[in-house]
């Protein structure tokens, strides 16, 4: 059902698709249409977080006809997802980097829907852009602070700050620059379910923005998780994305990617941990698709001298540009 939601969402941002699926839903024939955007609302699956959808839309926004405004509804923040506070902090700098910037580019919650019921609702916003810059993004720089959000709905609210507590206690032995904020949001805007969370950031002086997130069981499924431990395990998490490092964070790995192989034709570099899973297999079909192969060079320890294994990637932009801009 929500991959079903899915292609529903892609066929109201593009104009003239052509969808067929066979009766027992197992071969699709699509047929892609040209990106229109404009004003356009979509009830999500609560089967996925929002963050399913949303990643697919930051990579397809900038090329849109119209600028593309879109209010998403269902579960905000779950397990399996990258949920929306951590794309908001990590995914609208990195597009900044590439051009794409304005007072038109936001994500923005205007409710919080935990699963399994969701009742989230979001706003994103996103400007076009005839063409994207080249990057060259190498250097990660030293952490400088550490900023991010503990969030309840329908729970005591003291369950945020016992979770900040929690965090704090390890992360105070990194660095002291820390804030975490507490966000308990009540009533209509709670959603539909409870259920508690946080996603950490930690940014360095060169802008790069690395991000962990966690969230609690939903209701009725597995055992329930006390806070304390919820913060700790996620304080862990962004010091092992901290101890990855690079200059783009594991979940933006392919968006960043995507960028460098659209953008002009002259050399993009970014330095990135070690590249996760869906990455690698993403690499694969930007073969396939724009026929466009990376420069890859590992980095050791020794050379970088922190953390994990780098990669540095490397590619001349296809020179793509977004021809269907209405001139004004």
């Amino acid at each position: 059902d929500f991959e079903a939601s899915f292609i529903r969402l892609l066929d109201k941002v593009t104009n003239g698709s052509r969808i067929e699926i066979n009766q027992t839903g197992t071969t699709l024939y699509y047929q892609p249409g040209l990106l229109y955007g404009g004003s356009l609302e979509h009830d999500c699956s609560p089967s996925r977080g929002i963050g399913y959808y949303l990643e697919s839309l930051l990579c397809l926004a900038p090329f849109m006809k119209h600028p593309l405004k879109i209010v998403l509804r269902g579960v905000t923040n779950d397990q399996v997802d990258p949920s929306v506070d951590v794309l908001k902090a990590t995914a609208l700098p990195l597009l900044k980097k590439f051009g794409i910037d304005g007072e038109n580019l936001e994500i923005k919650i205007n409710r919080r829907g935990m699963p399994p019921k969701g009742g989230g609702e979001i706003l994103f916003s996103c400007p076009v852009r005839k063409v994207l810059q080249p990057v060259q993004f190498t250097d990660p720089g030293k952490i400088k602070r550490i900023r991010g959000t503990a969030y309840s709905v329908r729970v005591s609210p003291q369950m945020a700050n016992r979770m900040v507590e929690s965090a704090r206690g390890i992360l105070n032995k990194f660095l002291p620059d820390i804030y975490i904020y507490t966000d308990h949001m009540k009533g209509v805007s709670s959603g539909k379910s409870p259920g508690f969370g946080m996603c950490l950031t930690a940014e360095t002086i060169n802008g790069t923005i690395l991000s962990a997130e966690l969230a609690s069981n939903p209701q009725g499924q597995g055992a329930p998780v006390l806070p304390e431990e919820l913060g700790q395990n996620c304080a862990k998490l962004l010091l092992e994305e901290v101890y990855r490092g690079g200059c783009v964070d594991s979940t933006n790995q392919s968006l960043a990617l995507l960028l460098m192989t659209l953008g002009q034709r002259d050399v993009s570099k970014v330095l990135l941990g070690p590249l996760s899973p869906y990455t690698i297999e993403f690499l694969r079909h930007l073969r396939s698709f724009f026929q466009i192969m990376f420069k890859i060079e590992t980095k050791t320890a020794e050379e970088e001298h922190t953390g994990g294994e780098k990669v540095l990637m490397t590619c001349v932009g296809i020179g793509f540009c977004n021809l269907s801009k209405t001139i004004r």
